[in-house]
């Protein structure tokens, strides 16, 4: 059966008070929940991927969101970690601030399930009403249902 964005979405998985102000601390600091929590294999050498890849093109899209990702072997299943920032942080040389960081570790063997995810969480930041609520979320619980919600929306 294919995963779907809700099979992803882990609530310890999440900041939403990002204390790193530049790219490559929010993804370090993202990535230390992921391991803290069990989802990764080599924490170290899954950053280098995610922070090669990031610098090979940058993941920040519009809207003041950024996907950094990886295909790893560092990965059983897919992994996402949420960071938020209020007060942003620049990625690439984008010249808007990224607020809403997801990073994504995939097995190799998903490709299909992670452009599913990712898909999704995409269309759901794309939404100016959706992406307010994410932004003014109190809690990791109501992020998460949050992005449950919409999700859902979308099917």
């Amino acid at each position: 059966m294919a995963i779907v964005l809700p099979d992803v979405i882990n609530e310890k998985n999440m900041t939403l008070t990002l204390r790193a102000r530049a790219a490559t601390g929010a993804i370090r600091e993202i990535i230390g929940m992921l391991q803290a929590n069990g989802e990764l294999g080599d924490s170290e050498k899954f950053i280098d991927e995610v922070i090669a890849r990031e610098e090979a093109s940058s993941t920040a899209t519009e809207h003041g969101t950024a996907f950094p990702h990886a295909r790893t072997d560092q990965v059983n299943r897919i992994a996402l970690g949420i960071g938020r920032s209020s007060g942003g942080i620049r990625f690439g040389k984008g010249a808007e601030l990224v607020h809403l960081v997801f990073v994504i570790g995939v097995p190799r063997r998903m490709i299909n399930d992670y452009l599913v995810c990712v898909g999704a969480l995409a269309r759901i930041v794309r939404n100016d009403s959706a992406r307010a609520a994410l932004l003014a979320a109190e809690t990791p619980h109501e992020f998460a249902e949050l992005l449950r919600s919409e999700s859902l929306l979308l099917e």
